[in-house]
């Protein structure tokens, strides 16, 4: 394995940003470990066999905790360019901590997304689902509609703002904030975002304090007050990570359901002939087109190996939850099939940091996909899918739009509910 094979593949190039899947399959060839540089310059360590990946989101030696990942980033970033605006993404929270600091942050906010609070919402997802797509229907009396805006962000965004007791009236902003944050954006454009976000959460924890209502950011001021306390800086951070977690995977799946449906019109004529395949064509889709799919930081608390090369004390590690989703393990890896009896994709990841709202995503997904398809059985692309745009993003991958044509809709309902979504 040379560093030069990572560079030629062009892994975190714009290259990347579009089909990181094709990037992936060249460097599985090569190995299921390589040296990379980020687009900050910063070298760290890309895991891509999906063995490798799986022991490695286990490994208690390979940690996360804000404060260290921030010097270490500072220090990982070549003289001349400025990475401080990468370690500044690294919040305090319990995606960037480690045992006891995660298990006492996951807990607090664990009960939020029980699933009988999860149930609760599957009404809210089915009205506002069927609000969308008959909003869907007025935009494209002209022709098109872009199904990302009209349909893949508000979706996710609402829902999660309804969990957390944010006012509809202001998720435009945290749509703008999120963009940001998730991007490749500058550091000024980091800084504005985040300082923006967390001003407002905020004034809007300290006005929950004295008015608390039934919502998951009234249940976190309640614990920073009392029993396990969370400081302020805590709290923001928490509230920061499950507005955008809450939301971002959610929007890319629904974008990458819907094109992998449509650029695969045998899979999409199977779930509209069997609508019971939903739950299985959310669960390919997760595998076949990971909405992140890259981990967030880690580093080396110790020396260590993967397969083989050494891993330093300090070395950043990153682990390409996409490329182990197309390992050879899984027979005809590339291929999108709403059939395949999968299991093991680790497109939520594994171990303690296993995503805590995986099962309100795909909640979501599957009661929008099976209304989607219900409602618009003739859907199309309206442009060629060459000219799709992804998200410019190394964690997250997803469209920018997607536009459609609506086609016919049909005068009654074919399929009672939403098959085993509803």
């Amino acid at each position: 394995m040379a560093i030069e094979s990572v560079h030629e593949h062009g892994l975190f190039s714009d290259r990347y940003m579009q089909d990181p899947y094709r990037v992936f399959a060249e460097l599985r060839r090569v190995g299921p470990i390589h040296r990379a540089n980020t687009p900050s310059g910063i070298l760290v360590w890309v895991v891509t066999g999906h063995a490798e990946v799986l022991a490695a989101l286990a490994d208690r030696r390979l940690c996360k905790d804000s404060a260290r990942l921030r010097a270490i980033i500072d220090r990982a970033t070549p003289p001349g360019l400025d990475g401080s605006h990468v370690g500044e993404m690294v919040a305090t929270d319990m995606l960037n901590s480690d045992p006891p600091e995660h298990t006492r942050l996951r807990k607090l906010v664990a009960q939020g997304f029980s699933a009988r609070r999860i149930e609760r919402l599957r009404p809210l997802v089915r009205q506002l689902t069927d609000e969308l797509l008959d909003a869907m229907v007025v935009r494209a009396a002209d022709g098109s509609v872009d199904f990302i805006d009209a349909f893949a962000f508000p979706l996710p965004l609402t829902v999660i703002c309804e969990l957390l007791g944010i006012p509809r009236a202001d998720q435009r902003s945290f749509r703008a904030w999120s963009t940001v944050v998730v991007g490749s954006s500058s550091r000024d454009q980091l800084r504005r975002a985040t300082t923006a976000m967390g001003g407002y959460l905020a004034q809007t924890m300290a006005a929950k304090r004295s008015a608390p209502g039934d919502d998951l950011l009234s249940d976190l001021v309640e614990a920073s007050d009392t029993g396990d306390r969370l400081t302020p800086l805590e709290l923001v951070s928490m509230a920061c990570l499950l507005l955008i977690a809450g939301h971002e995977t959610t929007v890319n799946l629904l974008g990458s359901a819907l094109l992998a449906l449509l650029e695969h019109p045998d899979q999409f004529a199977r779930l509209r002939e069997r609508p019971e395949l939903v739950d299985a064509a959310v669960e390919e889709t997760l595998r076949y087109d990971s909405p992140a799919p890259v981990t967030t930081w880690r580093y080396a608390a110790e020396p260590m190996s993967i397969h083989g090369s050494p891993i330093a004390t300090n070395d950043l590690v990153l682990l390409a939850l996409g490329a182990a989703n197309h390992d050879a393990r899984i027979p005809d890896p590339d291929a999108f099939d709403i059939e395949r009896r999968i299991t093991g994709h680790l497109s939520f990841g594994h171990g303690m940091h296993f995503c805590l709202g995986a099962a309100l995503a795909r909640m979501e997904a599957q009661v929008a996909l099976g209304r989607l398809v219900e409602r618009f059985p003739d859907i199309t692309l309206a442009v060629p899918v060459g000219e799709l745009r992804r998200r410019p993003s190394v964690v997250m991958h997803g469209l920018v739009d997607l536009p459609v044509r609506l086609g016919r809709q049909p005068t009654t309902s074919a399929v009672p509910g939403s098959g085993t979504a509803g």
